[in-house]
């Protein structure tokens, strides 16, 4: 759809629509750029409260992934008109004033509108130096790939509308999705990296195939290296699993080439539609470990999955998963 859009003539927008990134970025000046994003969904779990703060997370996490730093928020909320609901709103939009307010960043406003299903998210802008922008272009050849939360959000959201989720399983699911990106968008800038996105939706091959067909390259991704929820295991397994993730593995399955023994659960595992996914990080090869330790000291997930190959598309294929 956004296709449909007048092509982009001002100068100053500096990374638009055409590729898919997470944020628009619009140079002020010479040293200052603002970066754009809009973001707001239906509850992806039972509790307002957490739907509130994952929202607030999801919305900031575009930020983080262009290497900008988030300065404020605008509320955007949908609700039912019937008052027995405004108790619940409360608590939705308190989730994501303690996020924002954990991320420092304040809320400046909003706009609601009636509607019989909720929805919630927020508008974010940032600053970042325009000469310092992650934008899916850069991701170059001898990158590492690196993940930062484990990957079956989609599917256990599916496992739990059908009460096959234990409580433990909602909680780890629960504070997976509600935490920042902050501190790792941090670190990978303190370390220097080629570029970075972050995994929502489109499920991990998804946007690894954004930054790919952005930046003209291939990749070669290690299936067995993917962190995954031990629970979406087994419910992929049982075939359990929401729509948008089939209809992520019909969509990119073109540009995949899956070596022999990739089961149909890691099929379907590696293109689950996320929501408030970690960043997909593309860092030199040589600055791997430091990366990765840097992380790790956080006490945050570094998994090294895969690595960025040569120039160009073979046959339509961007993304060769091995074992």
């Amino acid at each position: 759809m956004l296709g449909q859009l007048p092509p982009i003539t001002d100068p100053n927008v500096l990374v638009g629509y055409s590729n898919s990134d997470d944020a628009g970025v619009y140079r002020l000046t010479d040293e200052l750029a603002v970066v754009l994003t809009a973001d707001f969904f239906t509850p992806i779990v039972d509790d307002p409260y957490w739907f509130g703060a994952i929202a607030a997370a999801n919305s900031l996490s575009d930020i983080y992934a262009m290497g900008a730093k988030p300065m404020t928020a605008l509320n955007i909320a949908l609700f039912p008109s019937q008052p027995e609901f405004f108790p619940v709103l409360k608590r939705i939009m308190q989730g994501g004033i303690d996020k924002m307010t954990e991320a420092g960043v304040p809320i400046i406003g909003g706009h609601t509108i009636r509607d019989k299903e909720p929805k919630f998210g927020f508008s974010v802008m940032g600053t970042v130096h325009p000469g310092r922008i992650l934008d899916n272009t850069k991701a170059q050849p001898g990158d590492s790939i690196i993940l930062t939360k484990k990957i079956g959000t989609g599917i256990i959201s599916t496992g739990i509308k059908a009460g096959m989720c234990s409580d433990a399983v909602i909680d780890e699911f629960t504070r997976s999705m509600a935490a920042l990106n902050r501190r790792a968008s941090e670190i990978m800038l303190e370390k220097g990296v080629s570029t970075a996105t972050d995994v929502t939706g489109f499920g991990l091959l998804g946007h690894l195939g954004e930054v790919l067909a952005a930046s003209g390259r291939l990749a070669r991704v290690y299936a067995g290296r993917v962190p995954l929820f031990d629970e979406a295991v087994r419910l992929a397994e049982l075939n359990r699993v929401p729509g948008g993730t089939i209809a992520n593995l019909k969509s990119f399955n073109p540009q995949i080439r899956w070596a022999a023994g990739i089961t149909d659960a890691a099929r379907l595992l590696l293109n689950d539609a996320q929501t408030s996914g970690g960043l997909l990080i593309f860092v030199p090869d040589d600055k791997r470990a430091s990366l990765i330790a840097g992380l790790e000291k956080e006490g945050l997930l570094a998994s090294y999955i895969g690595d960025v190959l040569d120039d160009g598309a073979r046959d339509g294929i961007r993304i060769f998963v091995e074992k």
